[in-house]
């Protein structure tokens, strides 16, 4: 029993030293790109109604959810995506004022997969949502923070892909497909799997001109350029105007700066069915899967009272650590937090040494040894306890650095 303690459940796992450091590092350098942009701090709980992620919703499926029961019989979840516990606490206290509502976040979430694939059941999440606002200028300012995010994170390279959801969506509508053949159309061209897409297409009665257009929708991949031939090929169709706001994104994005870290992918598919609009997600090399999600979910709010436009995002902390960690980039700052060493009979000295750095602002460690043992390894105790400077004192401290 006690070696079963000792280890964590599948899918979880510690996270301490120098890794712990790093990680509340990044968060904090995020932060301050949300703090930026005006966005303001919200920490909605970790256990939710199972309501709050029910099938209606549009998130993950019920058999992935953390569920169990309240002393009154109610069925709980722990937070599995943040974006539907926004939109219930806007909804309660946020959107009162009638105008455009900026939130920030950091925090865990959880999801009960049934394959890991190197995937963790906990994961940290830090992200921003803009509620109120349906106008083209907030998705390109969602995706410009997501950008200056991931510059500011220190990954050398990344890119950000962007797509909208009512391209496929209105296609189908076009062609009157049901529930069933849309979902395994989706499925097809996620996989990009164009034989069995034109197999499908081929059985169902659909205008040739609508079947051709979703054939092409996995080479529709690219910039402004592939855009435009986009336009050009929907001309007619309630689909060009995705790509009509997706040329006005293009636009905002130059003047943020941003440009040249975006690509455009009519082909993108949500992975959670509240998405209306505008999706991105932001990928570099060293992790499996996208560090950056996010997209506009104009209908979400309306499942807990009140309808309101909102586009947001997440960064997958965990993934970017990751991305770091294998392209050998170091974020964390020398450190600057000094270690006094000193026998018990110099113990006064040496704390008032230690508490004057502290007040002062400046971090400090004390290590005290007994009388009778010599000083240890300054170097090995230096990098145990995360120290950059070393102070021994001996009756009169001498600093060696």
């Amino acid at each position: 029993m006690i070696r079963k303690i000792l280890h964590t459940p599948e899918g979880v796992r510690d996270v301490y030293g120098e890794e712990c450091e790093r990680k509340g590092f990044l968060e904090e350098k995020l932060r301050a790109v949300s703090r930026a942009y005006g966005y303001r701090n919200i920490e909605p709980p970790v256990l939710e109604y199972f309501d709050v992620f029910g099938s209606e919703i549009g998130t993950i499926p019920s058999r992935e959810l953390y569920k169990f029961f309240d002393r009154e019989g109610d069925t709980l979840v722990l937070r599995p995506d943040f974006t539907p516990s926004i939109a219930r606490a806007a909804e309660r206290f946020l959107l009162k004022a009638g105008r455009p509502v900026r939130v920030g976040y950091v925090g865990k979430t959880f999801q009960n997969h049934s394959s890991h694939q190197g995937r963790l059941n906990e994961v940290t999440q830090l992200g921003a949502e803009l509620i109120g606002d349906g106008s083209v200028d907030a998705d390109a300012e969602s995706i410009a923070m997501a950008f200056d995010m991931l510059e500011a994170s220190g990954l050398p390279e990344f890119q950000i892909s962007i797509g909208h959801v009512q391209f496929f969506e209105s296609l189908a509508e076009e062609a009157g497909l049901s529930d069933a053949a849309r979902q395994e159309l989706r499925t097809l061209l996620e996989n990009r799997n164009t034989f069995g897409a034109g197999r499908l297409l081929e059985s169902l009665e659909i205008p040739e001109e609508v079947r051709a257009m979703f054939l092409q929708l996995p080479t529709l991949f690219g910039g402004e350029d592939m855009l435009r031939r986009a336009r050009a090929l929907a001309e007619g169709h309630e689909s060009a105007r995705a790509v009509d706001r997706l040329l006005e994104i293009s636009e905002l994005l130059k003047i943020y700066g941003a440009e040249d870290h975006v690509t455009y992918d009519l082909s993108m598919l949500p992975n959670y069915r509240y998405y209306t609009g505008v999706l991105f997600r932001g990928y570099t090399y060293g992790t499996g899967d996208a560090v950056v999600k996010g997209g506009r979910y104009d209908t979400l709010l309306g499942h807990f009272g009140t309808d309101a436009p909102a586009v947001g995002y997440a960064v997958v902390i965990d993934e970017v650590l990751n991305a770091l960690t294998r392209q050998k980039k170091e974020i964390l700052p020398e450190s600057t937090r000094l270690l006094v060493i000193c026998h018990e009979k110099d113990r006064e000295e040496a704390l008032r040494l230690a508490v004057r750095e502290r007040r002062e602002g400046r971090e400090a460690v004390l290590r005290l040894i007994s009388d009778d043992v010599g000083f240890p390894d300054e170097k090995e105790e230096m990098l145990a306890s995360g120290c950059g400077r070393v102070i021994r004192v001996q009756g009169h401290p001498e600093e060696n650095r």
